[in-house]
């Protein structure tokens, strides 16, 4: 039998197994629509279908507002009329509802003989979707396990509605995650991210399924040295060029986060006063901070004591393990009530500790403390970043941990994060990635079986650029089996600055990166190889050379665009996009023998920025400067310099 053959009679033994999808739904097992995260499965039925003008939205009683206004939102930037009602019409319909409802959705899936086996299965955010044909009228059918997985739901409809042909192909897909809390955590020492780029990083999670944001930016003053101190109601625009933020702008913040989704979490970081045993009003102190938070929309908080040390002392470890779970006692005590509105009511708390890197301490050392916190509230979630600071989420790393903790642990993966290197930037995709940070060891790949429930990732300063990434992520989080590493980076691209800019997009970033690319150091040893022959041939170079001049001009229109996602982008990629710019401009002119102005790669302030470091009471302001093609077209420009000076 043909390995094809072998593998689709395999897939189709599995799914009938499942009891997914009845006979006469398996038609076609081509996918029709390109949707990321990549959906479970997919199947596509018999017929076409095509859209009214004005579709109508009934959304059952279970499904809350900001699931409706999503599905409104989404269908009039489609250009379709959009109306909310309790009936359905005559025309196209959208029906949104929860499993098991009894009421129109659930009635609806149970006349189309939807298969309902996903909903006993062990996953998150568990939904039906069918798109299919009444009368010449398209229909769509979302139904959830709650009124959360309609809306994951809906991110894959509004990427069905990006079909370029007016018939749609009708489909069932039939979607879950594995992975219940997918997302970012904004930790690194730097910039904090501006309140516009937080909240378009929120819209983009809204569309690719991400639903966890936990903010303890390292350089907000707010976070840890003014711990205990409200945020200010004013700021200079010097303060928030440096990613300050007023109570205006978290409330905002919250109100964004909210309307997609989005679990804001909010950590606070009192480092070492979380284990003193003199300060016996540290409860107090937190729970005061986190009152003003709750009055700006926060609904989940977070407890850093990271790199402040680690202790040993039993006393110490007792101490900090009894805070925590006191301070979860007063949440609770004080949000979390009988009868409070589900609103209103605030989530488990989320603990980074001192010891979040395992290998740090001799494992017996790393053994006691973990079974310190062996009796806090099972609900609060302990992160790790496995064995070091930069380990690829693992099985082996989380068992480890987990055993000793007697607990389900949360992953802090400090992927794409680039504090340490903050002159570099990492677009390509995740293996590439893993190979230019050099805190990961390149060999290594992530797995596609990880047993997880939070994975957040500790991105770049560059958080427009970060999405990038963070596409990935979520791709991998959502459906680890079907995680191709390249094509959900190529895919990634357009989803972040359009299909109009990709192509240029793509062209550069194998230059933006530090150590460039194959293509460089092949074409400049052929380069120097044809000079050492006394017959120089730069044709080939210059093409390239040009090739990219052309991309960053594309890319540089950016920052004129109506679309502020596009600002963004280019606001964080300039120093990076100019310095590229005048590379290959000075390159191609020496290449060609014309005049050129030796350009000053290190201090030119175009190619520089602002950078935080420090913590606390040692945050300091500094300057960078954007570092790229660092292995091969700098040196190779340093060369053709002395090549010029010698004629």
């Amino acid at each position: 039998m043909k390995k094809k053959s072998f593998l689709l009679t395999a897939f189709l033994a599995t799914t009938f197994l499942l009891g997914i999808c009845p006979k006469s739904q398996c038609q076609s097992l081509k996918a029709a629509y390109t949707i990321y995260p990549i959906p479970q499965k997919m199947f596509v039925t018999q017929t076409e279908t095509s859209f009214s003008k004005t579709i109508t939205i009934v959304a059952e009683d279970g499904i809350d507002d900001v699931t409706t206004n999503r599905a409104k939102q989404i269908l009039s930037e489609k250009g379709f009329n959009a109306i909310i009602a309790t009936k359905p019409s005559n025309a196209s319909n959208l029906f949104l509802g929860i499993n098991g409802s009894k009421s129109t959705a659930d009635k609806k899936a149970s006349s189309l003989k939807l298969n309902r086996n996903i909903f006993s299965l062990d996953k998150y955010d568990k939904h039906i979707l069918s798109l299919f044909s009444k009368g010449s009228n398209a229909q769509v059918l979302i139904l959830g396990e709650n009124t959360d997985a309609v809306f994951c739901g809906l991110a894959s409809l509004e990427q069905m509605l990006d079909w370029d042909k007016a018939e749609f192909p009708c489909v069932n897909i039939y979607d879950w995650a594995d992975i219940k809390n997918r997302g970012v955590i904004e930790g690194y020492y730097g910039v904090p991210y501006s309140a516009a780029v937080t909240k378009d990083l929120f819209r983009f999670m809204a569309r690719y399924k991400l639903n966890t944001y936990m903010y303890g930016a390292k350089s907000d003053p707010y976070h840890s040295k003014y711990w205990s101190e409200p945020y200010p109601t004013s700021i200079t625009p010097e303060q928030e060029h440096i990613g300050y933020l007023t109570q205006d702008m978290m409330k905002d913040i919250t109100d964004v986060a909210k309307a997609c989704k989005v679990n804001f979490i909010w950590a606070i970081h009192p480092g070492n006063a979380f284990a003193d045993p003199n300060n016996n009003e540290i409860i107090a102190q937190i729970m005061k901070k986190l009152e003003s938070m709750y009055a700006l929309g926060v609904r989940q908080f977070g407890v850093f004591v990271d790199d402040v040390g680690v202790p040993s002392d039993p006393t110490i470890l007792k101490l900090c393990a009894d805070n925590l779970s006191s301070l979860q006692t007063a949440i609770d005590a004080r949000w979390n009530k009988q009868g409070t509105p589900a609103a209103d009511t605030v989530k488990a708390l989320n603990y980074v500790p001192q010891l979040y890197a395992y290998s740090w301490v001799a494992e017996n050392k790393a053994k006691e403390f973990y079974e310190s916190l062996r009796n806090v509230p099972d609900k609060i979630n302990i992160y790790i970043t496995g064995a070091n600071v930069w380990s690829v989420p693992n099985n082996r790393d989380l068992k480890k941990v987990e055993g000793w903790l007697g607990k389900k642990t949360s992953w802090w993966w400090n992927y794409l994060c680039n504090d340490p290197e903050m002159s570099k930037i990492f677009l390509t995709d995740m293996s590439t990635n893993f190979r230019d940070e050099k805190h990961i060891l390149g060999t290594i790949r992530i797995e596609n079986n990880i047993d997880l429930k939070t994975l957040i990732v500790n991105p770049m300063q560059q958080g427009a650029l970060s999405k990038i990434g963070l596409f990935s992520v979520g791709d991998f989080a959502w459906n680890s089996t079907a995680f191709n590493n390249n094509r959900s980076w190529e895919a990634a691209i357009p989803a972040v600055v359009g299909k109009d800019k990709a192509n240029d997009l793509m062209n550069i970033i194998p230059a933006l990166r530090y150590y460039d690319n194959d293509e460089f150091e092949y074409w400049i040893s052929r380069y120097k190889t044809s000079v050492e022959k006394g017959k120089p041939a730069p044709n080939s170079l210059i093409i390239i050379l040009k090739r990219l001049y052309a991309s960053c001009l594309v890319i540089e229109k950016m920052k004129d665009s109506p679309n502020e996602s596009d600002r963004l982008f280019y606001n964080d990629i300039r120093p990076w996009l100019k310095k590229l710019e005048a590379m290959t401009t000075e390159a191609t002119q020496l290449l060609e023998n014309k005049p050129a102005e030796a350009i000053d790669y290190v201090n030119n302030p175009d190619f520089r920025f602002d950078i935080l470091t420090g913590m606390g009471d040692e945050i300091t302001t500094k300057k960078c400067t954007a570092e790229l093609s660092a292995k091969c077209l700098l040196p190779f420009i340093y060369w053709l310099r002395e090549q010029n000076n010698k004629q």
